[in-house]
């Protein structure tokens, strides 16, 4: 993108809170929600896995795809019936990790 000096405009990261469900606490330290910055939500797990290593292998299967059974929203949107992966976030949006609940 280039700016209307000449230069080229970087696009800002921005910083998220994403929430931790209890199963993937250990991965943060026990937290319940963690801080980190992306301008989609790859970038966001991404740098939460590069800052908590562990979480891409709870979220992702070998595509590259989010697993069937963990749910994702960006503020209160599933990411599922939006961009997915390349949901955009704004700056003070929580990202919700809901892993899918199964019974019997």
């Amino acid at each position: 993108m280039v700016s209307m000096s000449g230069g080229v405009d970087r696009v800002r990261k921005v910083a998220v809170t994403v929430r931790i469900p209890t199963t993937m606490r250990p991965f943060a330290g026990g937290a319940s929600s963690v801080q980190v910055e992306g301008t989609t939500l790859r970038e966001v797990l991404a740098a939460l896995d590069a800052a908590h290593p562990g979480f891409a292998g709870r979220l992702f299967d070998e595509a590259g795809d989010l697993h069937k059974f963990v749910n994702i929203f960006v503020a209160d949107d599933d990411v599922r019936y939006t961009n997915g992966l390349d949901t955009p976030v704004a700056s003070g949006d929580t990202v919700s990790i809901i892993p899918a609940v199964a019974g019997g």
